[in-house]
């Protein structure tokens, strides 16, 4: 059934699928106990002054929020560096993806992203009527910014990097990156969505802040992983002042909510002390859970993230269902072309080892199948 009207860019997106959530499962299969490890959420949170803020924000909700957010920018832009101008705030990272292809994108233009990755900039880029240009991840099931450089031409105006990757949790060579970046023609610019990395080594990284002034690089990143903030819907981007007067013009007003950035001013001066001490406990939790999963037998991808990629000997769509079935919600990768890798979040260490039990019981039982 055709509507009509609609631009044939929209006809040739497809929309985002979401995880499934708590709720969802209980309804489908009558189950009074799940835990969700599927979309990467931070299982400690919320934290104590960001929930005690959002709870005080409702007092004002009838109120529009601060349309510059001022006070966010500027904390934010302090731990990089960087003063309120170079700070954009948009609903969730997603949000500020959506408002950089209204910048930069038109019909005809090329952009560049990773095939296993997170699939939000394809579609966004479609939307916009751009062409896509795909390089494969290495064997290593890591992003290989050399292939992505060797695909730039006249028309390329967009590079999609997500570092580290979503689904595998791999990082790039800091070397490879250094080499894009150089290789930027004068009207394309480099995305690099960072939303998993306070999760990672700062010194793994690219330092890609200090490229803010110097090339063509914006950074993403997001209050819904690391603080915790999924529902607040807080992303933001790091560039240059010229650059977000253009994605400030360009975003919807109030593109943010009011009780969302209170949480998220919480979490980066009340909370901070809190949340080092999860992000610790998450990484710790990360290395037992790769370690019992290799245990096991199975192939295990290292990961900078807060969540694993493994692969099994068995399909990951069935693999997945059958764990869902008995109160487990983790991500098959199929839908990334990796038929037999999970995606499964690090959750609390209760929550991680009903995982491991129920785990080990659909692999049992899938192997008499």
């Amino acid at each position: 059934m055709s509507v009509p009207g609609i631009r044939d860019e929209i006809l040739k997106a497809q929309a985002y699928v979401a995880g499934k959530t708590i709720e969802e499962v209980k309804r489908d299969y009558g189950l009074t106990e799940v835990i969700k490890l599927g979309s990467n959420e931070n299982p400690y949170a919320p934290f104590p002054a960001a929930r005690q803020a959002m709870i005080d924000e409702i007092e004002r909700i009838n109120e529009y929020p601060d349309a510059s957010f001022r006070d966010l920018r500027a904390m934010i832009g302090s731990r990089f560096g960087r003063d309120a101008a170079s700070v954009a705030i948009g609903h969730g990272a997603g949000g500020i993806l959506e408002t950089l292809a209204a910048t930069f994108l038109r019909s005809g233009d090329e952009v560049i992203l990773p095939t296993q990755s997170y699939g939000l900039y394809r579609e966004i880029s479609k939307v916009a009527g751009a062409v896509v240009r795909e390089a494969a991840l290495n064997e290593h099931y890591t992003i290989d910014p050399d292939a992505m450089r060797e695909a730039i031409t006249d028309r390329t105006k967009l590079i999609w990097l997500c570092n580290p990757n979503n689904p595998t949790g791999t990082i790039i060579d800091v070397a490879a990156y250094e080499r894009l970046r150089d290789a930027l023609p004068a009207h394309a610019w480099l995305v690099v969505d960072e939303a998993y990395a306070e999760f990672a080594a700062e010194d793994d990284l690219p330092a890609t802040a200090r490229d803010l002034d110097t090339h063509n690089v914006v950074i993403v990143r997001t209050f819904s992983k690391a603080y915790g903030l999924a529902g607040g819907r807080i992303g933001y981007a790091l560039a240059r002042p010229e650059l977000i007067t253009v994605i400030d013009t360009v975003s919807e007003p109030f593109n943010a909510n009011r009780i969302g950035i209170a949480g998220a001013r919480a979490c980066l001066s009340d909370d901070r002390e809190v949340i080092q001490s999860a992000l610790a406990r998450i990484c710790a939790s990360r290395t037992y859970l790769e370690d019992a999963l290799a245990r096991r037998g199975l192939t295990v991808t290292p990961t900078h993230t807060n969540f694993v990629f493994f692969e099994s000997s068995v399909d990951a769509d069935t693999l997945a269902d059958l764990m869902l079935r008995n109160g487990v919600i983790v991500r098959s990768a199929a839908a990334w072309g990796y038929p037999k890798h999970t995606r499964v979040t690090i959750g609390t260490e209760d929550e991680n080892e009903t995982f491991l039990q129920t785990l080990d019981n659909a692999l049992a039982q899938l192997a008499k199948e």
